[in-house]
């Protein structure tokens, strides 16, 4: 079976061609990195107006087959800018209604868990980590279209949180290889800054207070965005080193924590932010669990992990009744027995 993948949640439009959810037979993503730059951040109507222009170049571009072959049209609705979500919908309507093709709507972030099953298959349970520039979130899987979601940010995502810190740096955006980058030569224990807690909620997150702990070091206590840097060019590189290494330990501990609690077999890890070395060893070293990375083109947004898992979506459900554009769209969580025990669990921690 042949699903066409349509990816437009933020600042990348994607299309995808997939076979059984797996195999993919093309896979074309338009990025917008040169528009936002200036910016320090992605501006919603540039991207509403670059996703315009790009839609139908980007089409043809994915079609390695006749149109005819494709059996189904699989579109993210949601979560993410409601300008950028109605574009790729409408366009995937129109694309449905006037091909006759079913169409199945997608989460943008369940499909990010599936990227990581794309090349591999790992024992479940898993833990799914969701690390990205919008959603940073812990989900208990069981299976593909049976999660729980155990806990997500309360503020600011992993990556919106490396922009901003980049931005107060004075590196260009998006801030997260840059900083990643500058760290290399840098000490991560040269400041003792820490990821935020939620008080009753082990598994949340917040990162806008390690954002304010480095404003206040890097420009002083009284200052704001707009002031001038107090610490040199060769301190940049500790600041950046130790703002990297709490943000990735506060994560690490809490999937750490997840993973025991929840008695996953695995980790299953998705999103941008996945792309980053440092990340990728301290998991790796603390970790005693298989964990499982999005391949090659698969961890930033694309049409991919639209296509892949909208398979399983036209499999089990066919061909959504109405495709909504869902700016707050939520993980739809799978409600059995069992993962209601764990999920206890995790709440008692």
């Amino acid at each position: 079976m042949l699903i066409l993948g349509i990816e437009s949640t933020c600042d990348e439009t994607g299309f995808a061609i997939v076979r059984d959810g797996k195999e993919i037979l093309s896979n074309v993503v338009a990025t917008q990195e040169d528009l936002h730059e200036r910016y320090g951040g992605v501006v919603p109507e540039i991207a509403c107006r670059r996703h315009v222009d790009v839609l139908m170049p980007l089409l043809k571009k994915s079609l390695c087959v006749p149109l005819e072959e494709i059996d189904a049209i699989a579109v993210a609705n949601g979560p993410g800018l409601i300008g950028a979500l109605l574009i790729g919908v409408n366009f995937a309507q129109g694309l449905a209604l006037s091909t006759g093709k079913p169409l199945v709507g997608v989460n943008h972030i369940e499909a990010h868990l599936y990227s990581a099953l794309m090349e591999s298959e790992p024992e479940l349970p898993a833990l799914g980590v969701v690390m990205s520039g919008g959603h940073t979130a812990l989900v208990y899987v069981e299976g593909v279209g049976k999660y729980r979601l155990i806990g997500q940010t309360q503020d600011d995502a992993i990556g919106e949180a490396f922009d901003k810190a980049a931005k107060l740096l004075g590196l260009p955006y998006p801030g997260g290889p840059h900083i990643e980058e500058l760290a290399k030569e840098g000490d991560p224990h040269r400041y003792p800054f820490k990821g935020g807690r939620i008080k009753g909620r082990p598994y949340d997150f917040s990162f806008s207070g390690l954002k304010t702990a480095l404003l206040y070091l890097v420009k002083g206590q009284n200052a704001n965005k707009h002031s001038p840097l107090i610490i040199s060019e060769e301190d940049k590189k500790n600041v950046a080193a130790s703002f990297q290494h709490a943000a990735f330990s506060n994560l690490i501990e809490k999937i750490h924590s997840g993973t025991r609690e929840l008695a996953c077999k695995s980790i299953l890890v998705g999103g941008g932010v996945s792309q980053n070395l440092y990340f990728r060893r301290l998991l790796e070293e603390s970790c005693s669990v298989p964990i499982c990375f999005p391949g090659e083109g698969l961890c930033l947004d694309n049409g991919a992990m639209i296509a892949g898992l909208g398979y399983h979506i036209f499999l089990e459900h066919g061909a959504s009744e109405c495709v909504k554009a869902d700016p707050r769209l939520r993980i739809k969580e799978h409600t059995d027995a069992v993962l209601n025990d764990f999920a206890g669990a995790a709440c008692a921690h």
